[in-house]
């Protein structure tokens, strides 16, 4: 059995269902029995798929704008748990030379507030991508 994208044959990162469930926008009843993984490249249309390769899951058939699928657009969200977005972290950083969302989204961690396990298309913790961005950002 493969592992990769059906789509574009790349390996996808391996996502619970539970995440698969909680981002669909169509019923439930239609997912298979077995592993998901979530392809993170953003030219392929696909999101989800299942390891087998029977189903793919694009954009339409969720019920979030991915943003590993929309780095560059700054209403793509970034951290979905505190509605931190490309634009507003960028926004951040060039009216005031820094960002807090770092801070913010740590001491919301530190504190039982996220549910990037369930609210994050990918399955866990938004701050790795936050951290990339804030580091790559150009002013």
């Amino acid at each position: 059995m493969s592992k990769t994208c059906p789509t574009n044959g790349a390996l996808g990162k391996r996502v619970d269902t539970q995440i698969v469930k909680a981002m669909l926008s169509l019923p439930l009843n239609i997912l298979g029995v077995g592993n998901y993984r979530f392809c993170t490249d953003p030219d392929c249309p696909t999101v989800y798929y299942s390891e087998d390769g029977q189903q793919v899951f694009v954009e339409d058939d969720l019920r979030e704008r991915i943003y590993q699928k929309h780095v560059n657009e700054k209403e793509s969200t970034i951290c979905y748990c505190f509605n931190h977005t490309v634009g507003s972290i960028s926004s951040e950083i060039t009216e005031s030379g820094k960002t807090t969302a770092v801070e913010e989204i740590t001491a919301g961690i530190k504190a039982g507030q996220c549910a990037c396990d369930i609210r994050n298309p990918q399955g866990d913790c938004c701050l790795g991508n936050v951290r990339a961005f804030v580091k790559d950002f150009s002013y």
